[in-house]
C-alpha cells in the first residue's frame, strides 16, 4: 500500500477530479472507497479544515503501492493544481497553524528516525508535549513578573512599587529548572545520535571479532594474520536499548608497512573523535607493558576490555571480561553503555542540541535580571533582561523562532512529513 496526501485550501477540489466517487458533501473523518482517475482503486480519508494534522483541509489516498500507480496519481493531482510538498512541509504547516509547537514538530522527525526503543519512547514523550509543558510554567512566571514591573512603572500611584523581594525566589526557581534541563543535554545527545565507540588495541586481540559478535553478523574480516584491519569500519548496534556506533580500528603497533601505518593513523584520528574508547586486550596472553603504554596514551573516557576469556580468565581486576567467540560477558558491555549514557528517567524529556544555546542564553539573561533587581538599578533594565530570557525560551517552543531557524529544522525532514 502507498499513501498520497493532499493538504490545503484546494484539497477537496483536486480530490473531486482524481477520485471518481467523490461525494458532494464529504464528511470529515470518513473513509470512501472507489476508483481513481488513473485506473487504480483505493480509499480516500477525509479531514475537514481545522481537524487534520496540518490544520488544513486534507485528503489521504490509500492505493496499491506500485511505483506506476503512485506516480500516475501524483501526476493527476499535479495536473489539477497540486504541487509536490517540500521536506517536512506537512509538519511545518501543522506548526504554523498551531497544531504543534516546535518541540513536538521535532519529535515527529525523531519518531521517524528512531532506531531503538529508547529513542522511540523519548520521541513519543516530546511529541505529547512533555518538554513544552515543563517550559510553560517558567514562561508564565517571567510574563507575570514583567507585567507586575510594567504596571508599577506605568501606574505607580495605583499599584505601588514593584515587590522585588517576592520576585527573587521566583526567578531563582526558574534558574533551577533551566539548570535541570541543561543537565539532560549530554544524555539527550547520546540517546539521539548514539554513543560513538572506538574499538582499540594491539593486533589480534579480537577487536573485529567483538564487532561482529555485537552486530550479530560478519561485518569485519577476521584473521590470525596481524594487521588485517587496515581501515576503520563503522557500524551501528543496539546495546542496553541504546544506539551505539562501533568503530573497528587498525591494531596499534610500531610498523614499517606504509599501508598499515595509514590505518594506524586513522585509529588515532578515531580515538580523538569518539565519545569513548574501548581498549581491548587478549585475556589469554595477559596485560603487557605495550598495552600499558598504548592505554596510557589514550585520554578518558575509556574502558578496559579483556577479550578471549574462553581461553583463560583475566588477571586485570578493573577490566570487563568478555568472549567474542562465545558471547560471554556481552551483557556487561550493555550495562556499561546504559551507565555511560546516564540514568534516564523514561518520563523525563531530554533537551536537544538546538535547545541548549537558547537555554544558556535565557539563564544568562535571568541572572542579569536578578543582579539588576538586587541592586538599585531601574526596573526598566530588569524588564529588558527578562524579555530577552522569554525570547530565548520561545526559540525552543517556536513562539519566537526565526524563519531561518524553521528552515534549518524542517529541511532535515523526509518529504512525506
Amino acid at each position: 500500500m502507498a499513501l498520497v496526501r493532499l493538504s490545503g485550501s484546494k484539497a477537496f477540489e483536486i480530490a473531486g477530479h482524481v477520485f471518481l466517487r467523490w461525494p458532494e458533501q464529504p464528511q470529515s473523518h470518513r473513509i470512501y472507497f472507489g476508483p481513481l482517475v488513473h485506473g487504480d482503486d483505493g480509499l480516500a480519508l477525509v479531514f475537514a479544515e481545522g481537524r487534520s494534522y496540518t490544520g488544513e483541509a486534507t485528503v489521504e489516498f490509500s492505493i496499491h503501492g506500485s511505483s506506476a500507480s503512485v506516480r500516475a496519481l501524483v501526476e493527476a493531482c499535479r495536473t489539477h493544481g497540486a504541487r509536490m510538498a517540500e521536506p517536512g512541509e506537512f509538519t511545518q504547516r501543522a506548526f504554523l497553524n498551531g497544531r504543534l509547537d516546535l518541540t513536538q514538530a521535532e519529535a515527529v522527525r525523531d519518531t521517524v528516525q528512531a532506531n531503538t526503543d529508547r529513542q522511540l519512547r523519548q520521541a513519543n514523550l516530546l511529541r505529547d508535549g512533555a518538554l513544552s509543558n515543563q517550559i510553560a510554567p517558567a514562561v508564565d512566571t517571567l510574563v507575570k513578573i514583567i507585567a507586575a514591573m510594567e504596571a508599577s512603572i506605568d501606574f505607580s500611584e495605583e499599584v505601588g512599587e514593584f515587590d522585588r523581594l517576592s520576585a527573587l525566589p521566583q526567578l531563582q526557581e526558574v534558574l533551577k529548572n533551566i539548570e535541570q534541563w541543561l543537565a539532560t543535554a549530554e544524555s539527550g545527545r547520546l540517546l539521539r545520535e548514539g554513543v560513538r565507540v572506538a574499538l582499540v588495541g594491539r593486533p589480534n586481540v579480537g577487536k573485529s571479532s567483538l564487532l561482529n559478535r555485537l552486530l550479530r553478523q560478519d561485518r569485519a574480516i577476521v584473521s590470525d594474520i596481524a594487521g588485517t584491519t587496515r581501515d576503520t569500519v563503522e557500524e551501528a548496534a543496539e546495546l542496553g536499548g541504546h544506539l551505539v556506533l562501533l568503530i573497528d580500528t587498525a591494531g596499534l603497533r610500531n610498523t614499517k608497512d606504509q599501508i598499515e601505518s595509514l590505518g594506524i593513523a586513522r585509529t588515532w584520528s578515531a580515538i580523538h573523535q569518539v565519545d569513548v574508547v574501548w581498549y581491548i586486550f587478549d585475556s589469554a596472553e595477559g596485560w603487557t607493558p605495550i598495552d600499558q603504554e598504548w592505554f596510557d596514551a589514550i585520554k578518558d573516557p575509556k574502558l578496559l576490555i579483556a577479550n578471549k576469556i574462553d581461553r583463560g580468565p583475566t588477571q586485570v581486576p578493573n577490566a570487563v571480561a568478555v568472549s567474542a567467540l562465545t558471547g560471554e560477558g556481552l551483557d556487561s558491555l550493555a550495562d556499561w553503555v546504559t551507565h555511560f549514557v546516564g540514568s534516564i528517567n523514561q518520563a523525563q524529556p531530554l533537551i536537544q542540541g538546538r535547545h541548549q544555546p537558547s537555554l544558556i542564553k535565557s539563564r544568562s539573561a535571568i541572572e542579569r535580571a536578578l543582579a539588576t533587581i538586587q541592586s538599585n538599578a531601574p526596573d526598566d533594565l530588569a524588564i529588558v533582561h527578562l524579555r530577552e530570557a522569554l525570547t530565548h525560551l520561545g526559540e525552543i517552543t517556536g513562539e519566537t523562532a526565526s524563519e531561518d531557524l524553521l528552515h534549518k529544522i524542517f529541511r532535515d525532514f523526509c518529504i512525506g512529513k
